[in-house]
């Protein structure tokens, strides 16, 4: 049974990032979530299993709701 991969595994994570911000720029608000939303139905096209994009689905949603943790001394 497949499992969400949390662990490091992109092949060169500056690039992706960069063509991820380069896609967004100059996009109004709105066409960044058409992009994200694409994006995401894509990927999960691609993974396919429900049990992985369910698990993907919580821990994005833990996320969500997480408070960032508050930095020592401040």
């Amino acid at each position: 049974m497949p499992r969400l991969e949390l662990n490091p595994n992109f092949t060169d994570p500056d690039a992706f990032y960069a063509a991820l911000t380069e896609v967004h720029r100059e996009r109004s608000e709105a066409e960044s979530e058409r992009i994200n939303a694409r994006l995401i139905l894509l990927l999960a096209n691609h993974i396919g299993d429900q049990q992985v994009l369910e698990e993907a689905l919580a821990i994005a949603g833990q996320a969500a709701t997480q408070r960032p943790k508050e930095h020592a001394g401040e």
